[in-house]
């Protein structure tokens, strides 16, 4: 097979990531520089708009980048939005809410540890239902941290986070040495029985 070429590797990136990146970690991931990211940039960001096959469009703001869908599909996406919202959560959904409520404020890099699975589009419908928030992440500038929200506790008929079952043990439970051993630059060792 052919080696990918700059341009759809940092579209797998966008893709994959499902927030805004910076044009400095992908400078770092993809190991080119600064300004052939912003060529590549633009010629991807070219590439969706002169297509007429693509629901792609990009979005760049104060050095990030962010892969959305056209505005022309806005009610396309907006059904599904609505689908989203009325459906029941999914077991993986249930389950990084867990992570969040118990963890936060956590990266999602630190979630995927927990769950051994890529969460960007689990994040992504808890953020569309408000059961989750995001923020900047202060330790790390180019990602995001997820906390519970305000409508996540009315939802479980909560006063406050600390009212969750067990929370006083399972917020520090150390099963979840994951996420400390990835702050550190840690090698991980699967767990027997992983818990969530």
């Amino acid at each position: 097979m052919s080696q990918p070429s700059k341009q759809s590797a940092l579209e797998a990136l966008l893709f994959m990531s499902g927030e805004p990146i910076a044009f400095v970690r992908l400078a770092e991931l993809l190991e080119i520089d600064i300004e052939t990211i912003r060529v590549e940039i633009a010629g991807l960001k070219h590439r969706y708009l002169e297509s007429d096959t693509s629901g792609l469009f990009l979005i760049e703001h104060n050095g990030r980048v962010e892969m959305v869908t056209k505005p022309a599909l806005n009610s396309v996406v907006e059904a599904f939005t609505k689908s989203i919202l009325q459906d029941a959560l999914s077991k993986a959904a249930l389950e990084v809410l867990s992570i969040v409520a118990y963890r936060a404020p956590i990266a999602r890099a630190e979630i995927e540890a927990i769950r051994g699975v890529n969460c960007s589009y689990t994040l992504r419908a808890l953020l569309i239902r408000g059961l989750i928030d995001r923020q900047g992440n202060p330790e790390d500038a180019r990602g995001y941290v997820y906390r519970p929200t305000t409508t996540f506790l009315e939802h479980l008929g909560l006063s406050t986070i600390t009212d969750l079952p067990e929370f006083s043990s399972l917020s520090i439970d150390e099963r979840m040495h994951v996420v400390e051993a990835i702050k550190k630059g840690g090698r991980l060792e699967p767990e027997a029985n992983p818990t969530v």
